[in-house]
């Protein structure tokens, strides 16, 4: 019964490193691919132009807020008590509204970053995927990604940089 075991092992084994051997792996590293793309860094560069467009006008309107504020309380000895609760209204809503461009600009610059993107991440893609194909692997991993514990296989990220001619 020993030696069956034995020899069932040795079987399973042959079979489990001819069936690892049969199979081609490879890694990219796809943000040193992003980091590389012309497009990705024009389009880095579209987006700070719009944060810092976007961000000058809300300072420029936060200011304007707190001059109001600051005229408000230094007028308010001299007011009546339904003007102060006006102007406190007053200043509650344009607090709401520039909370709101906030909110907005960042939603904003998110959709022109995932708009941007997509473009992108489909040029690498296509590149992995022809470059693979070229090379016959069978699964190529992305050596950025925190999944990924080992990666001792083929690295195809030059030929997927020459691919796309960086």
């Amino acid at each position: 019964m020993n030696k069956l075991n034995v020899l069932l092992v040795a079987v399973v084994m042959v079979f489990a490193t001819g069936f690892a051997n049969a199979q081609k792996l490879a890694y990219v590293d796809v943000n040193s691919i992003f980091t590389a793309m012309p497009e990705m860094k024009a389009l880095d560069q579209q987006l700070q132009t719009l944060q810092t467009s976007k961000q000058s006008e809300l300072e420029k309107q936060g200011k304007s807020l707190q001059d109001m504020m600051a005229k408000y309380q230094k007028e308010a000895a001299t007011q009546t008590q339904a003007i102060n609760e006006q102007r406190s209204q007053e200043v509650q809503k344009l607090q709401d509204n520039l909370q709101q461009l906030y909110a907005a600009a960042q939603k904003d610059i998110a959709e022109k970053r995932d708009a941007g993107l997509a473009p992108i991440e489909k040029k690498i893609n296509d590149a992995i995927t022809k470059v693979s194909k070229a090379a016959g692997y069978e699964y190529v991993f992305d050596a950025s990604s925190p999944a990924l514990v080992y990666k001792a296989g083929t690295d195809a990220t030059p030929a997927v940089k020459k691919e796309l001619g960086l």
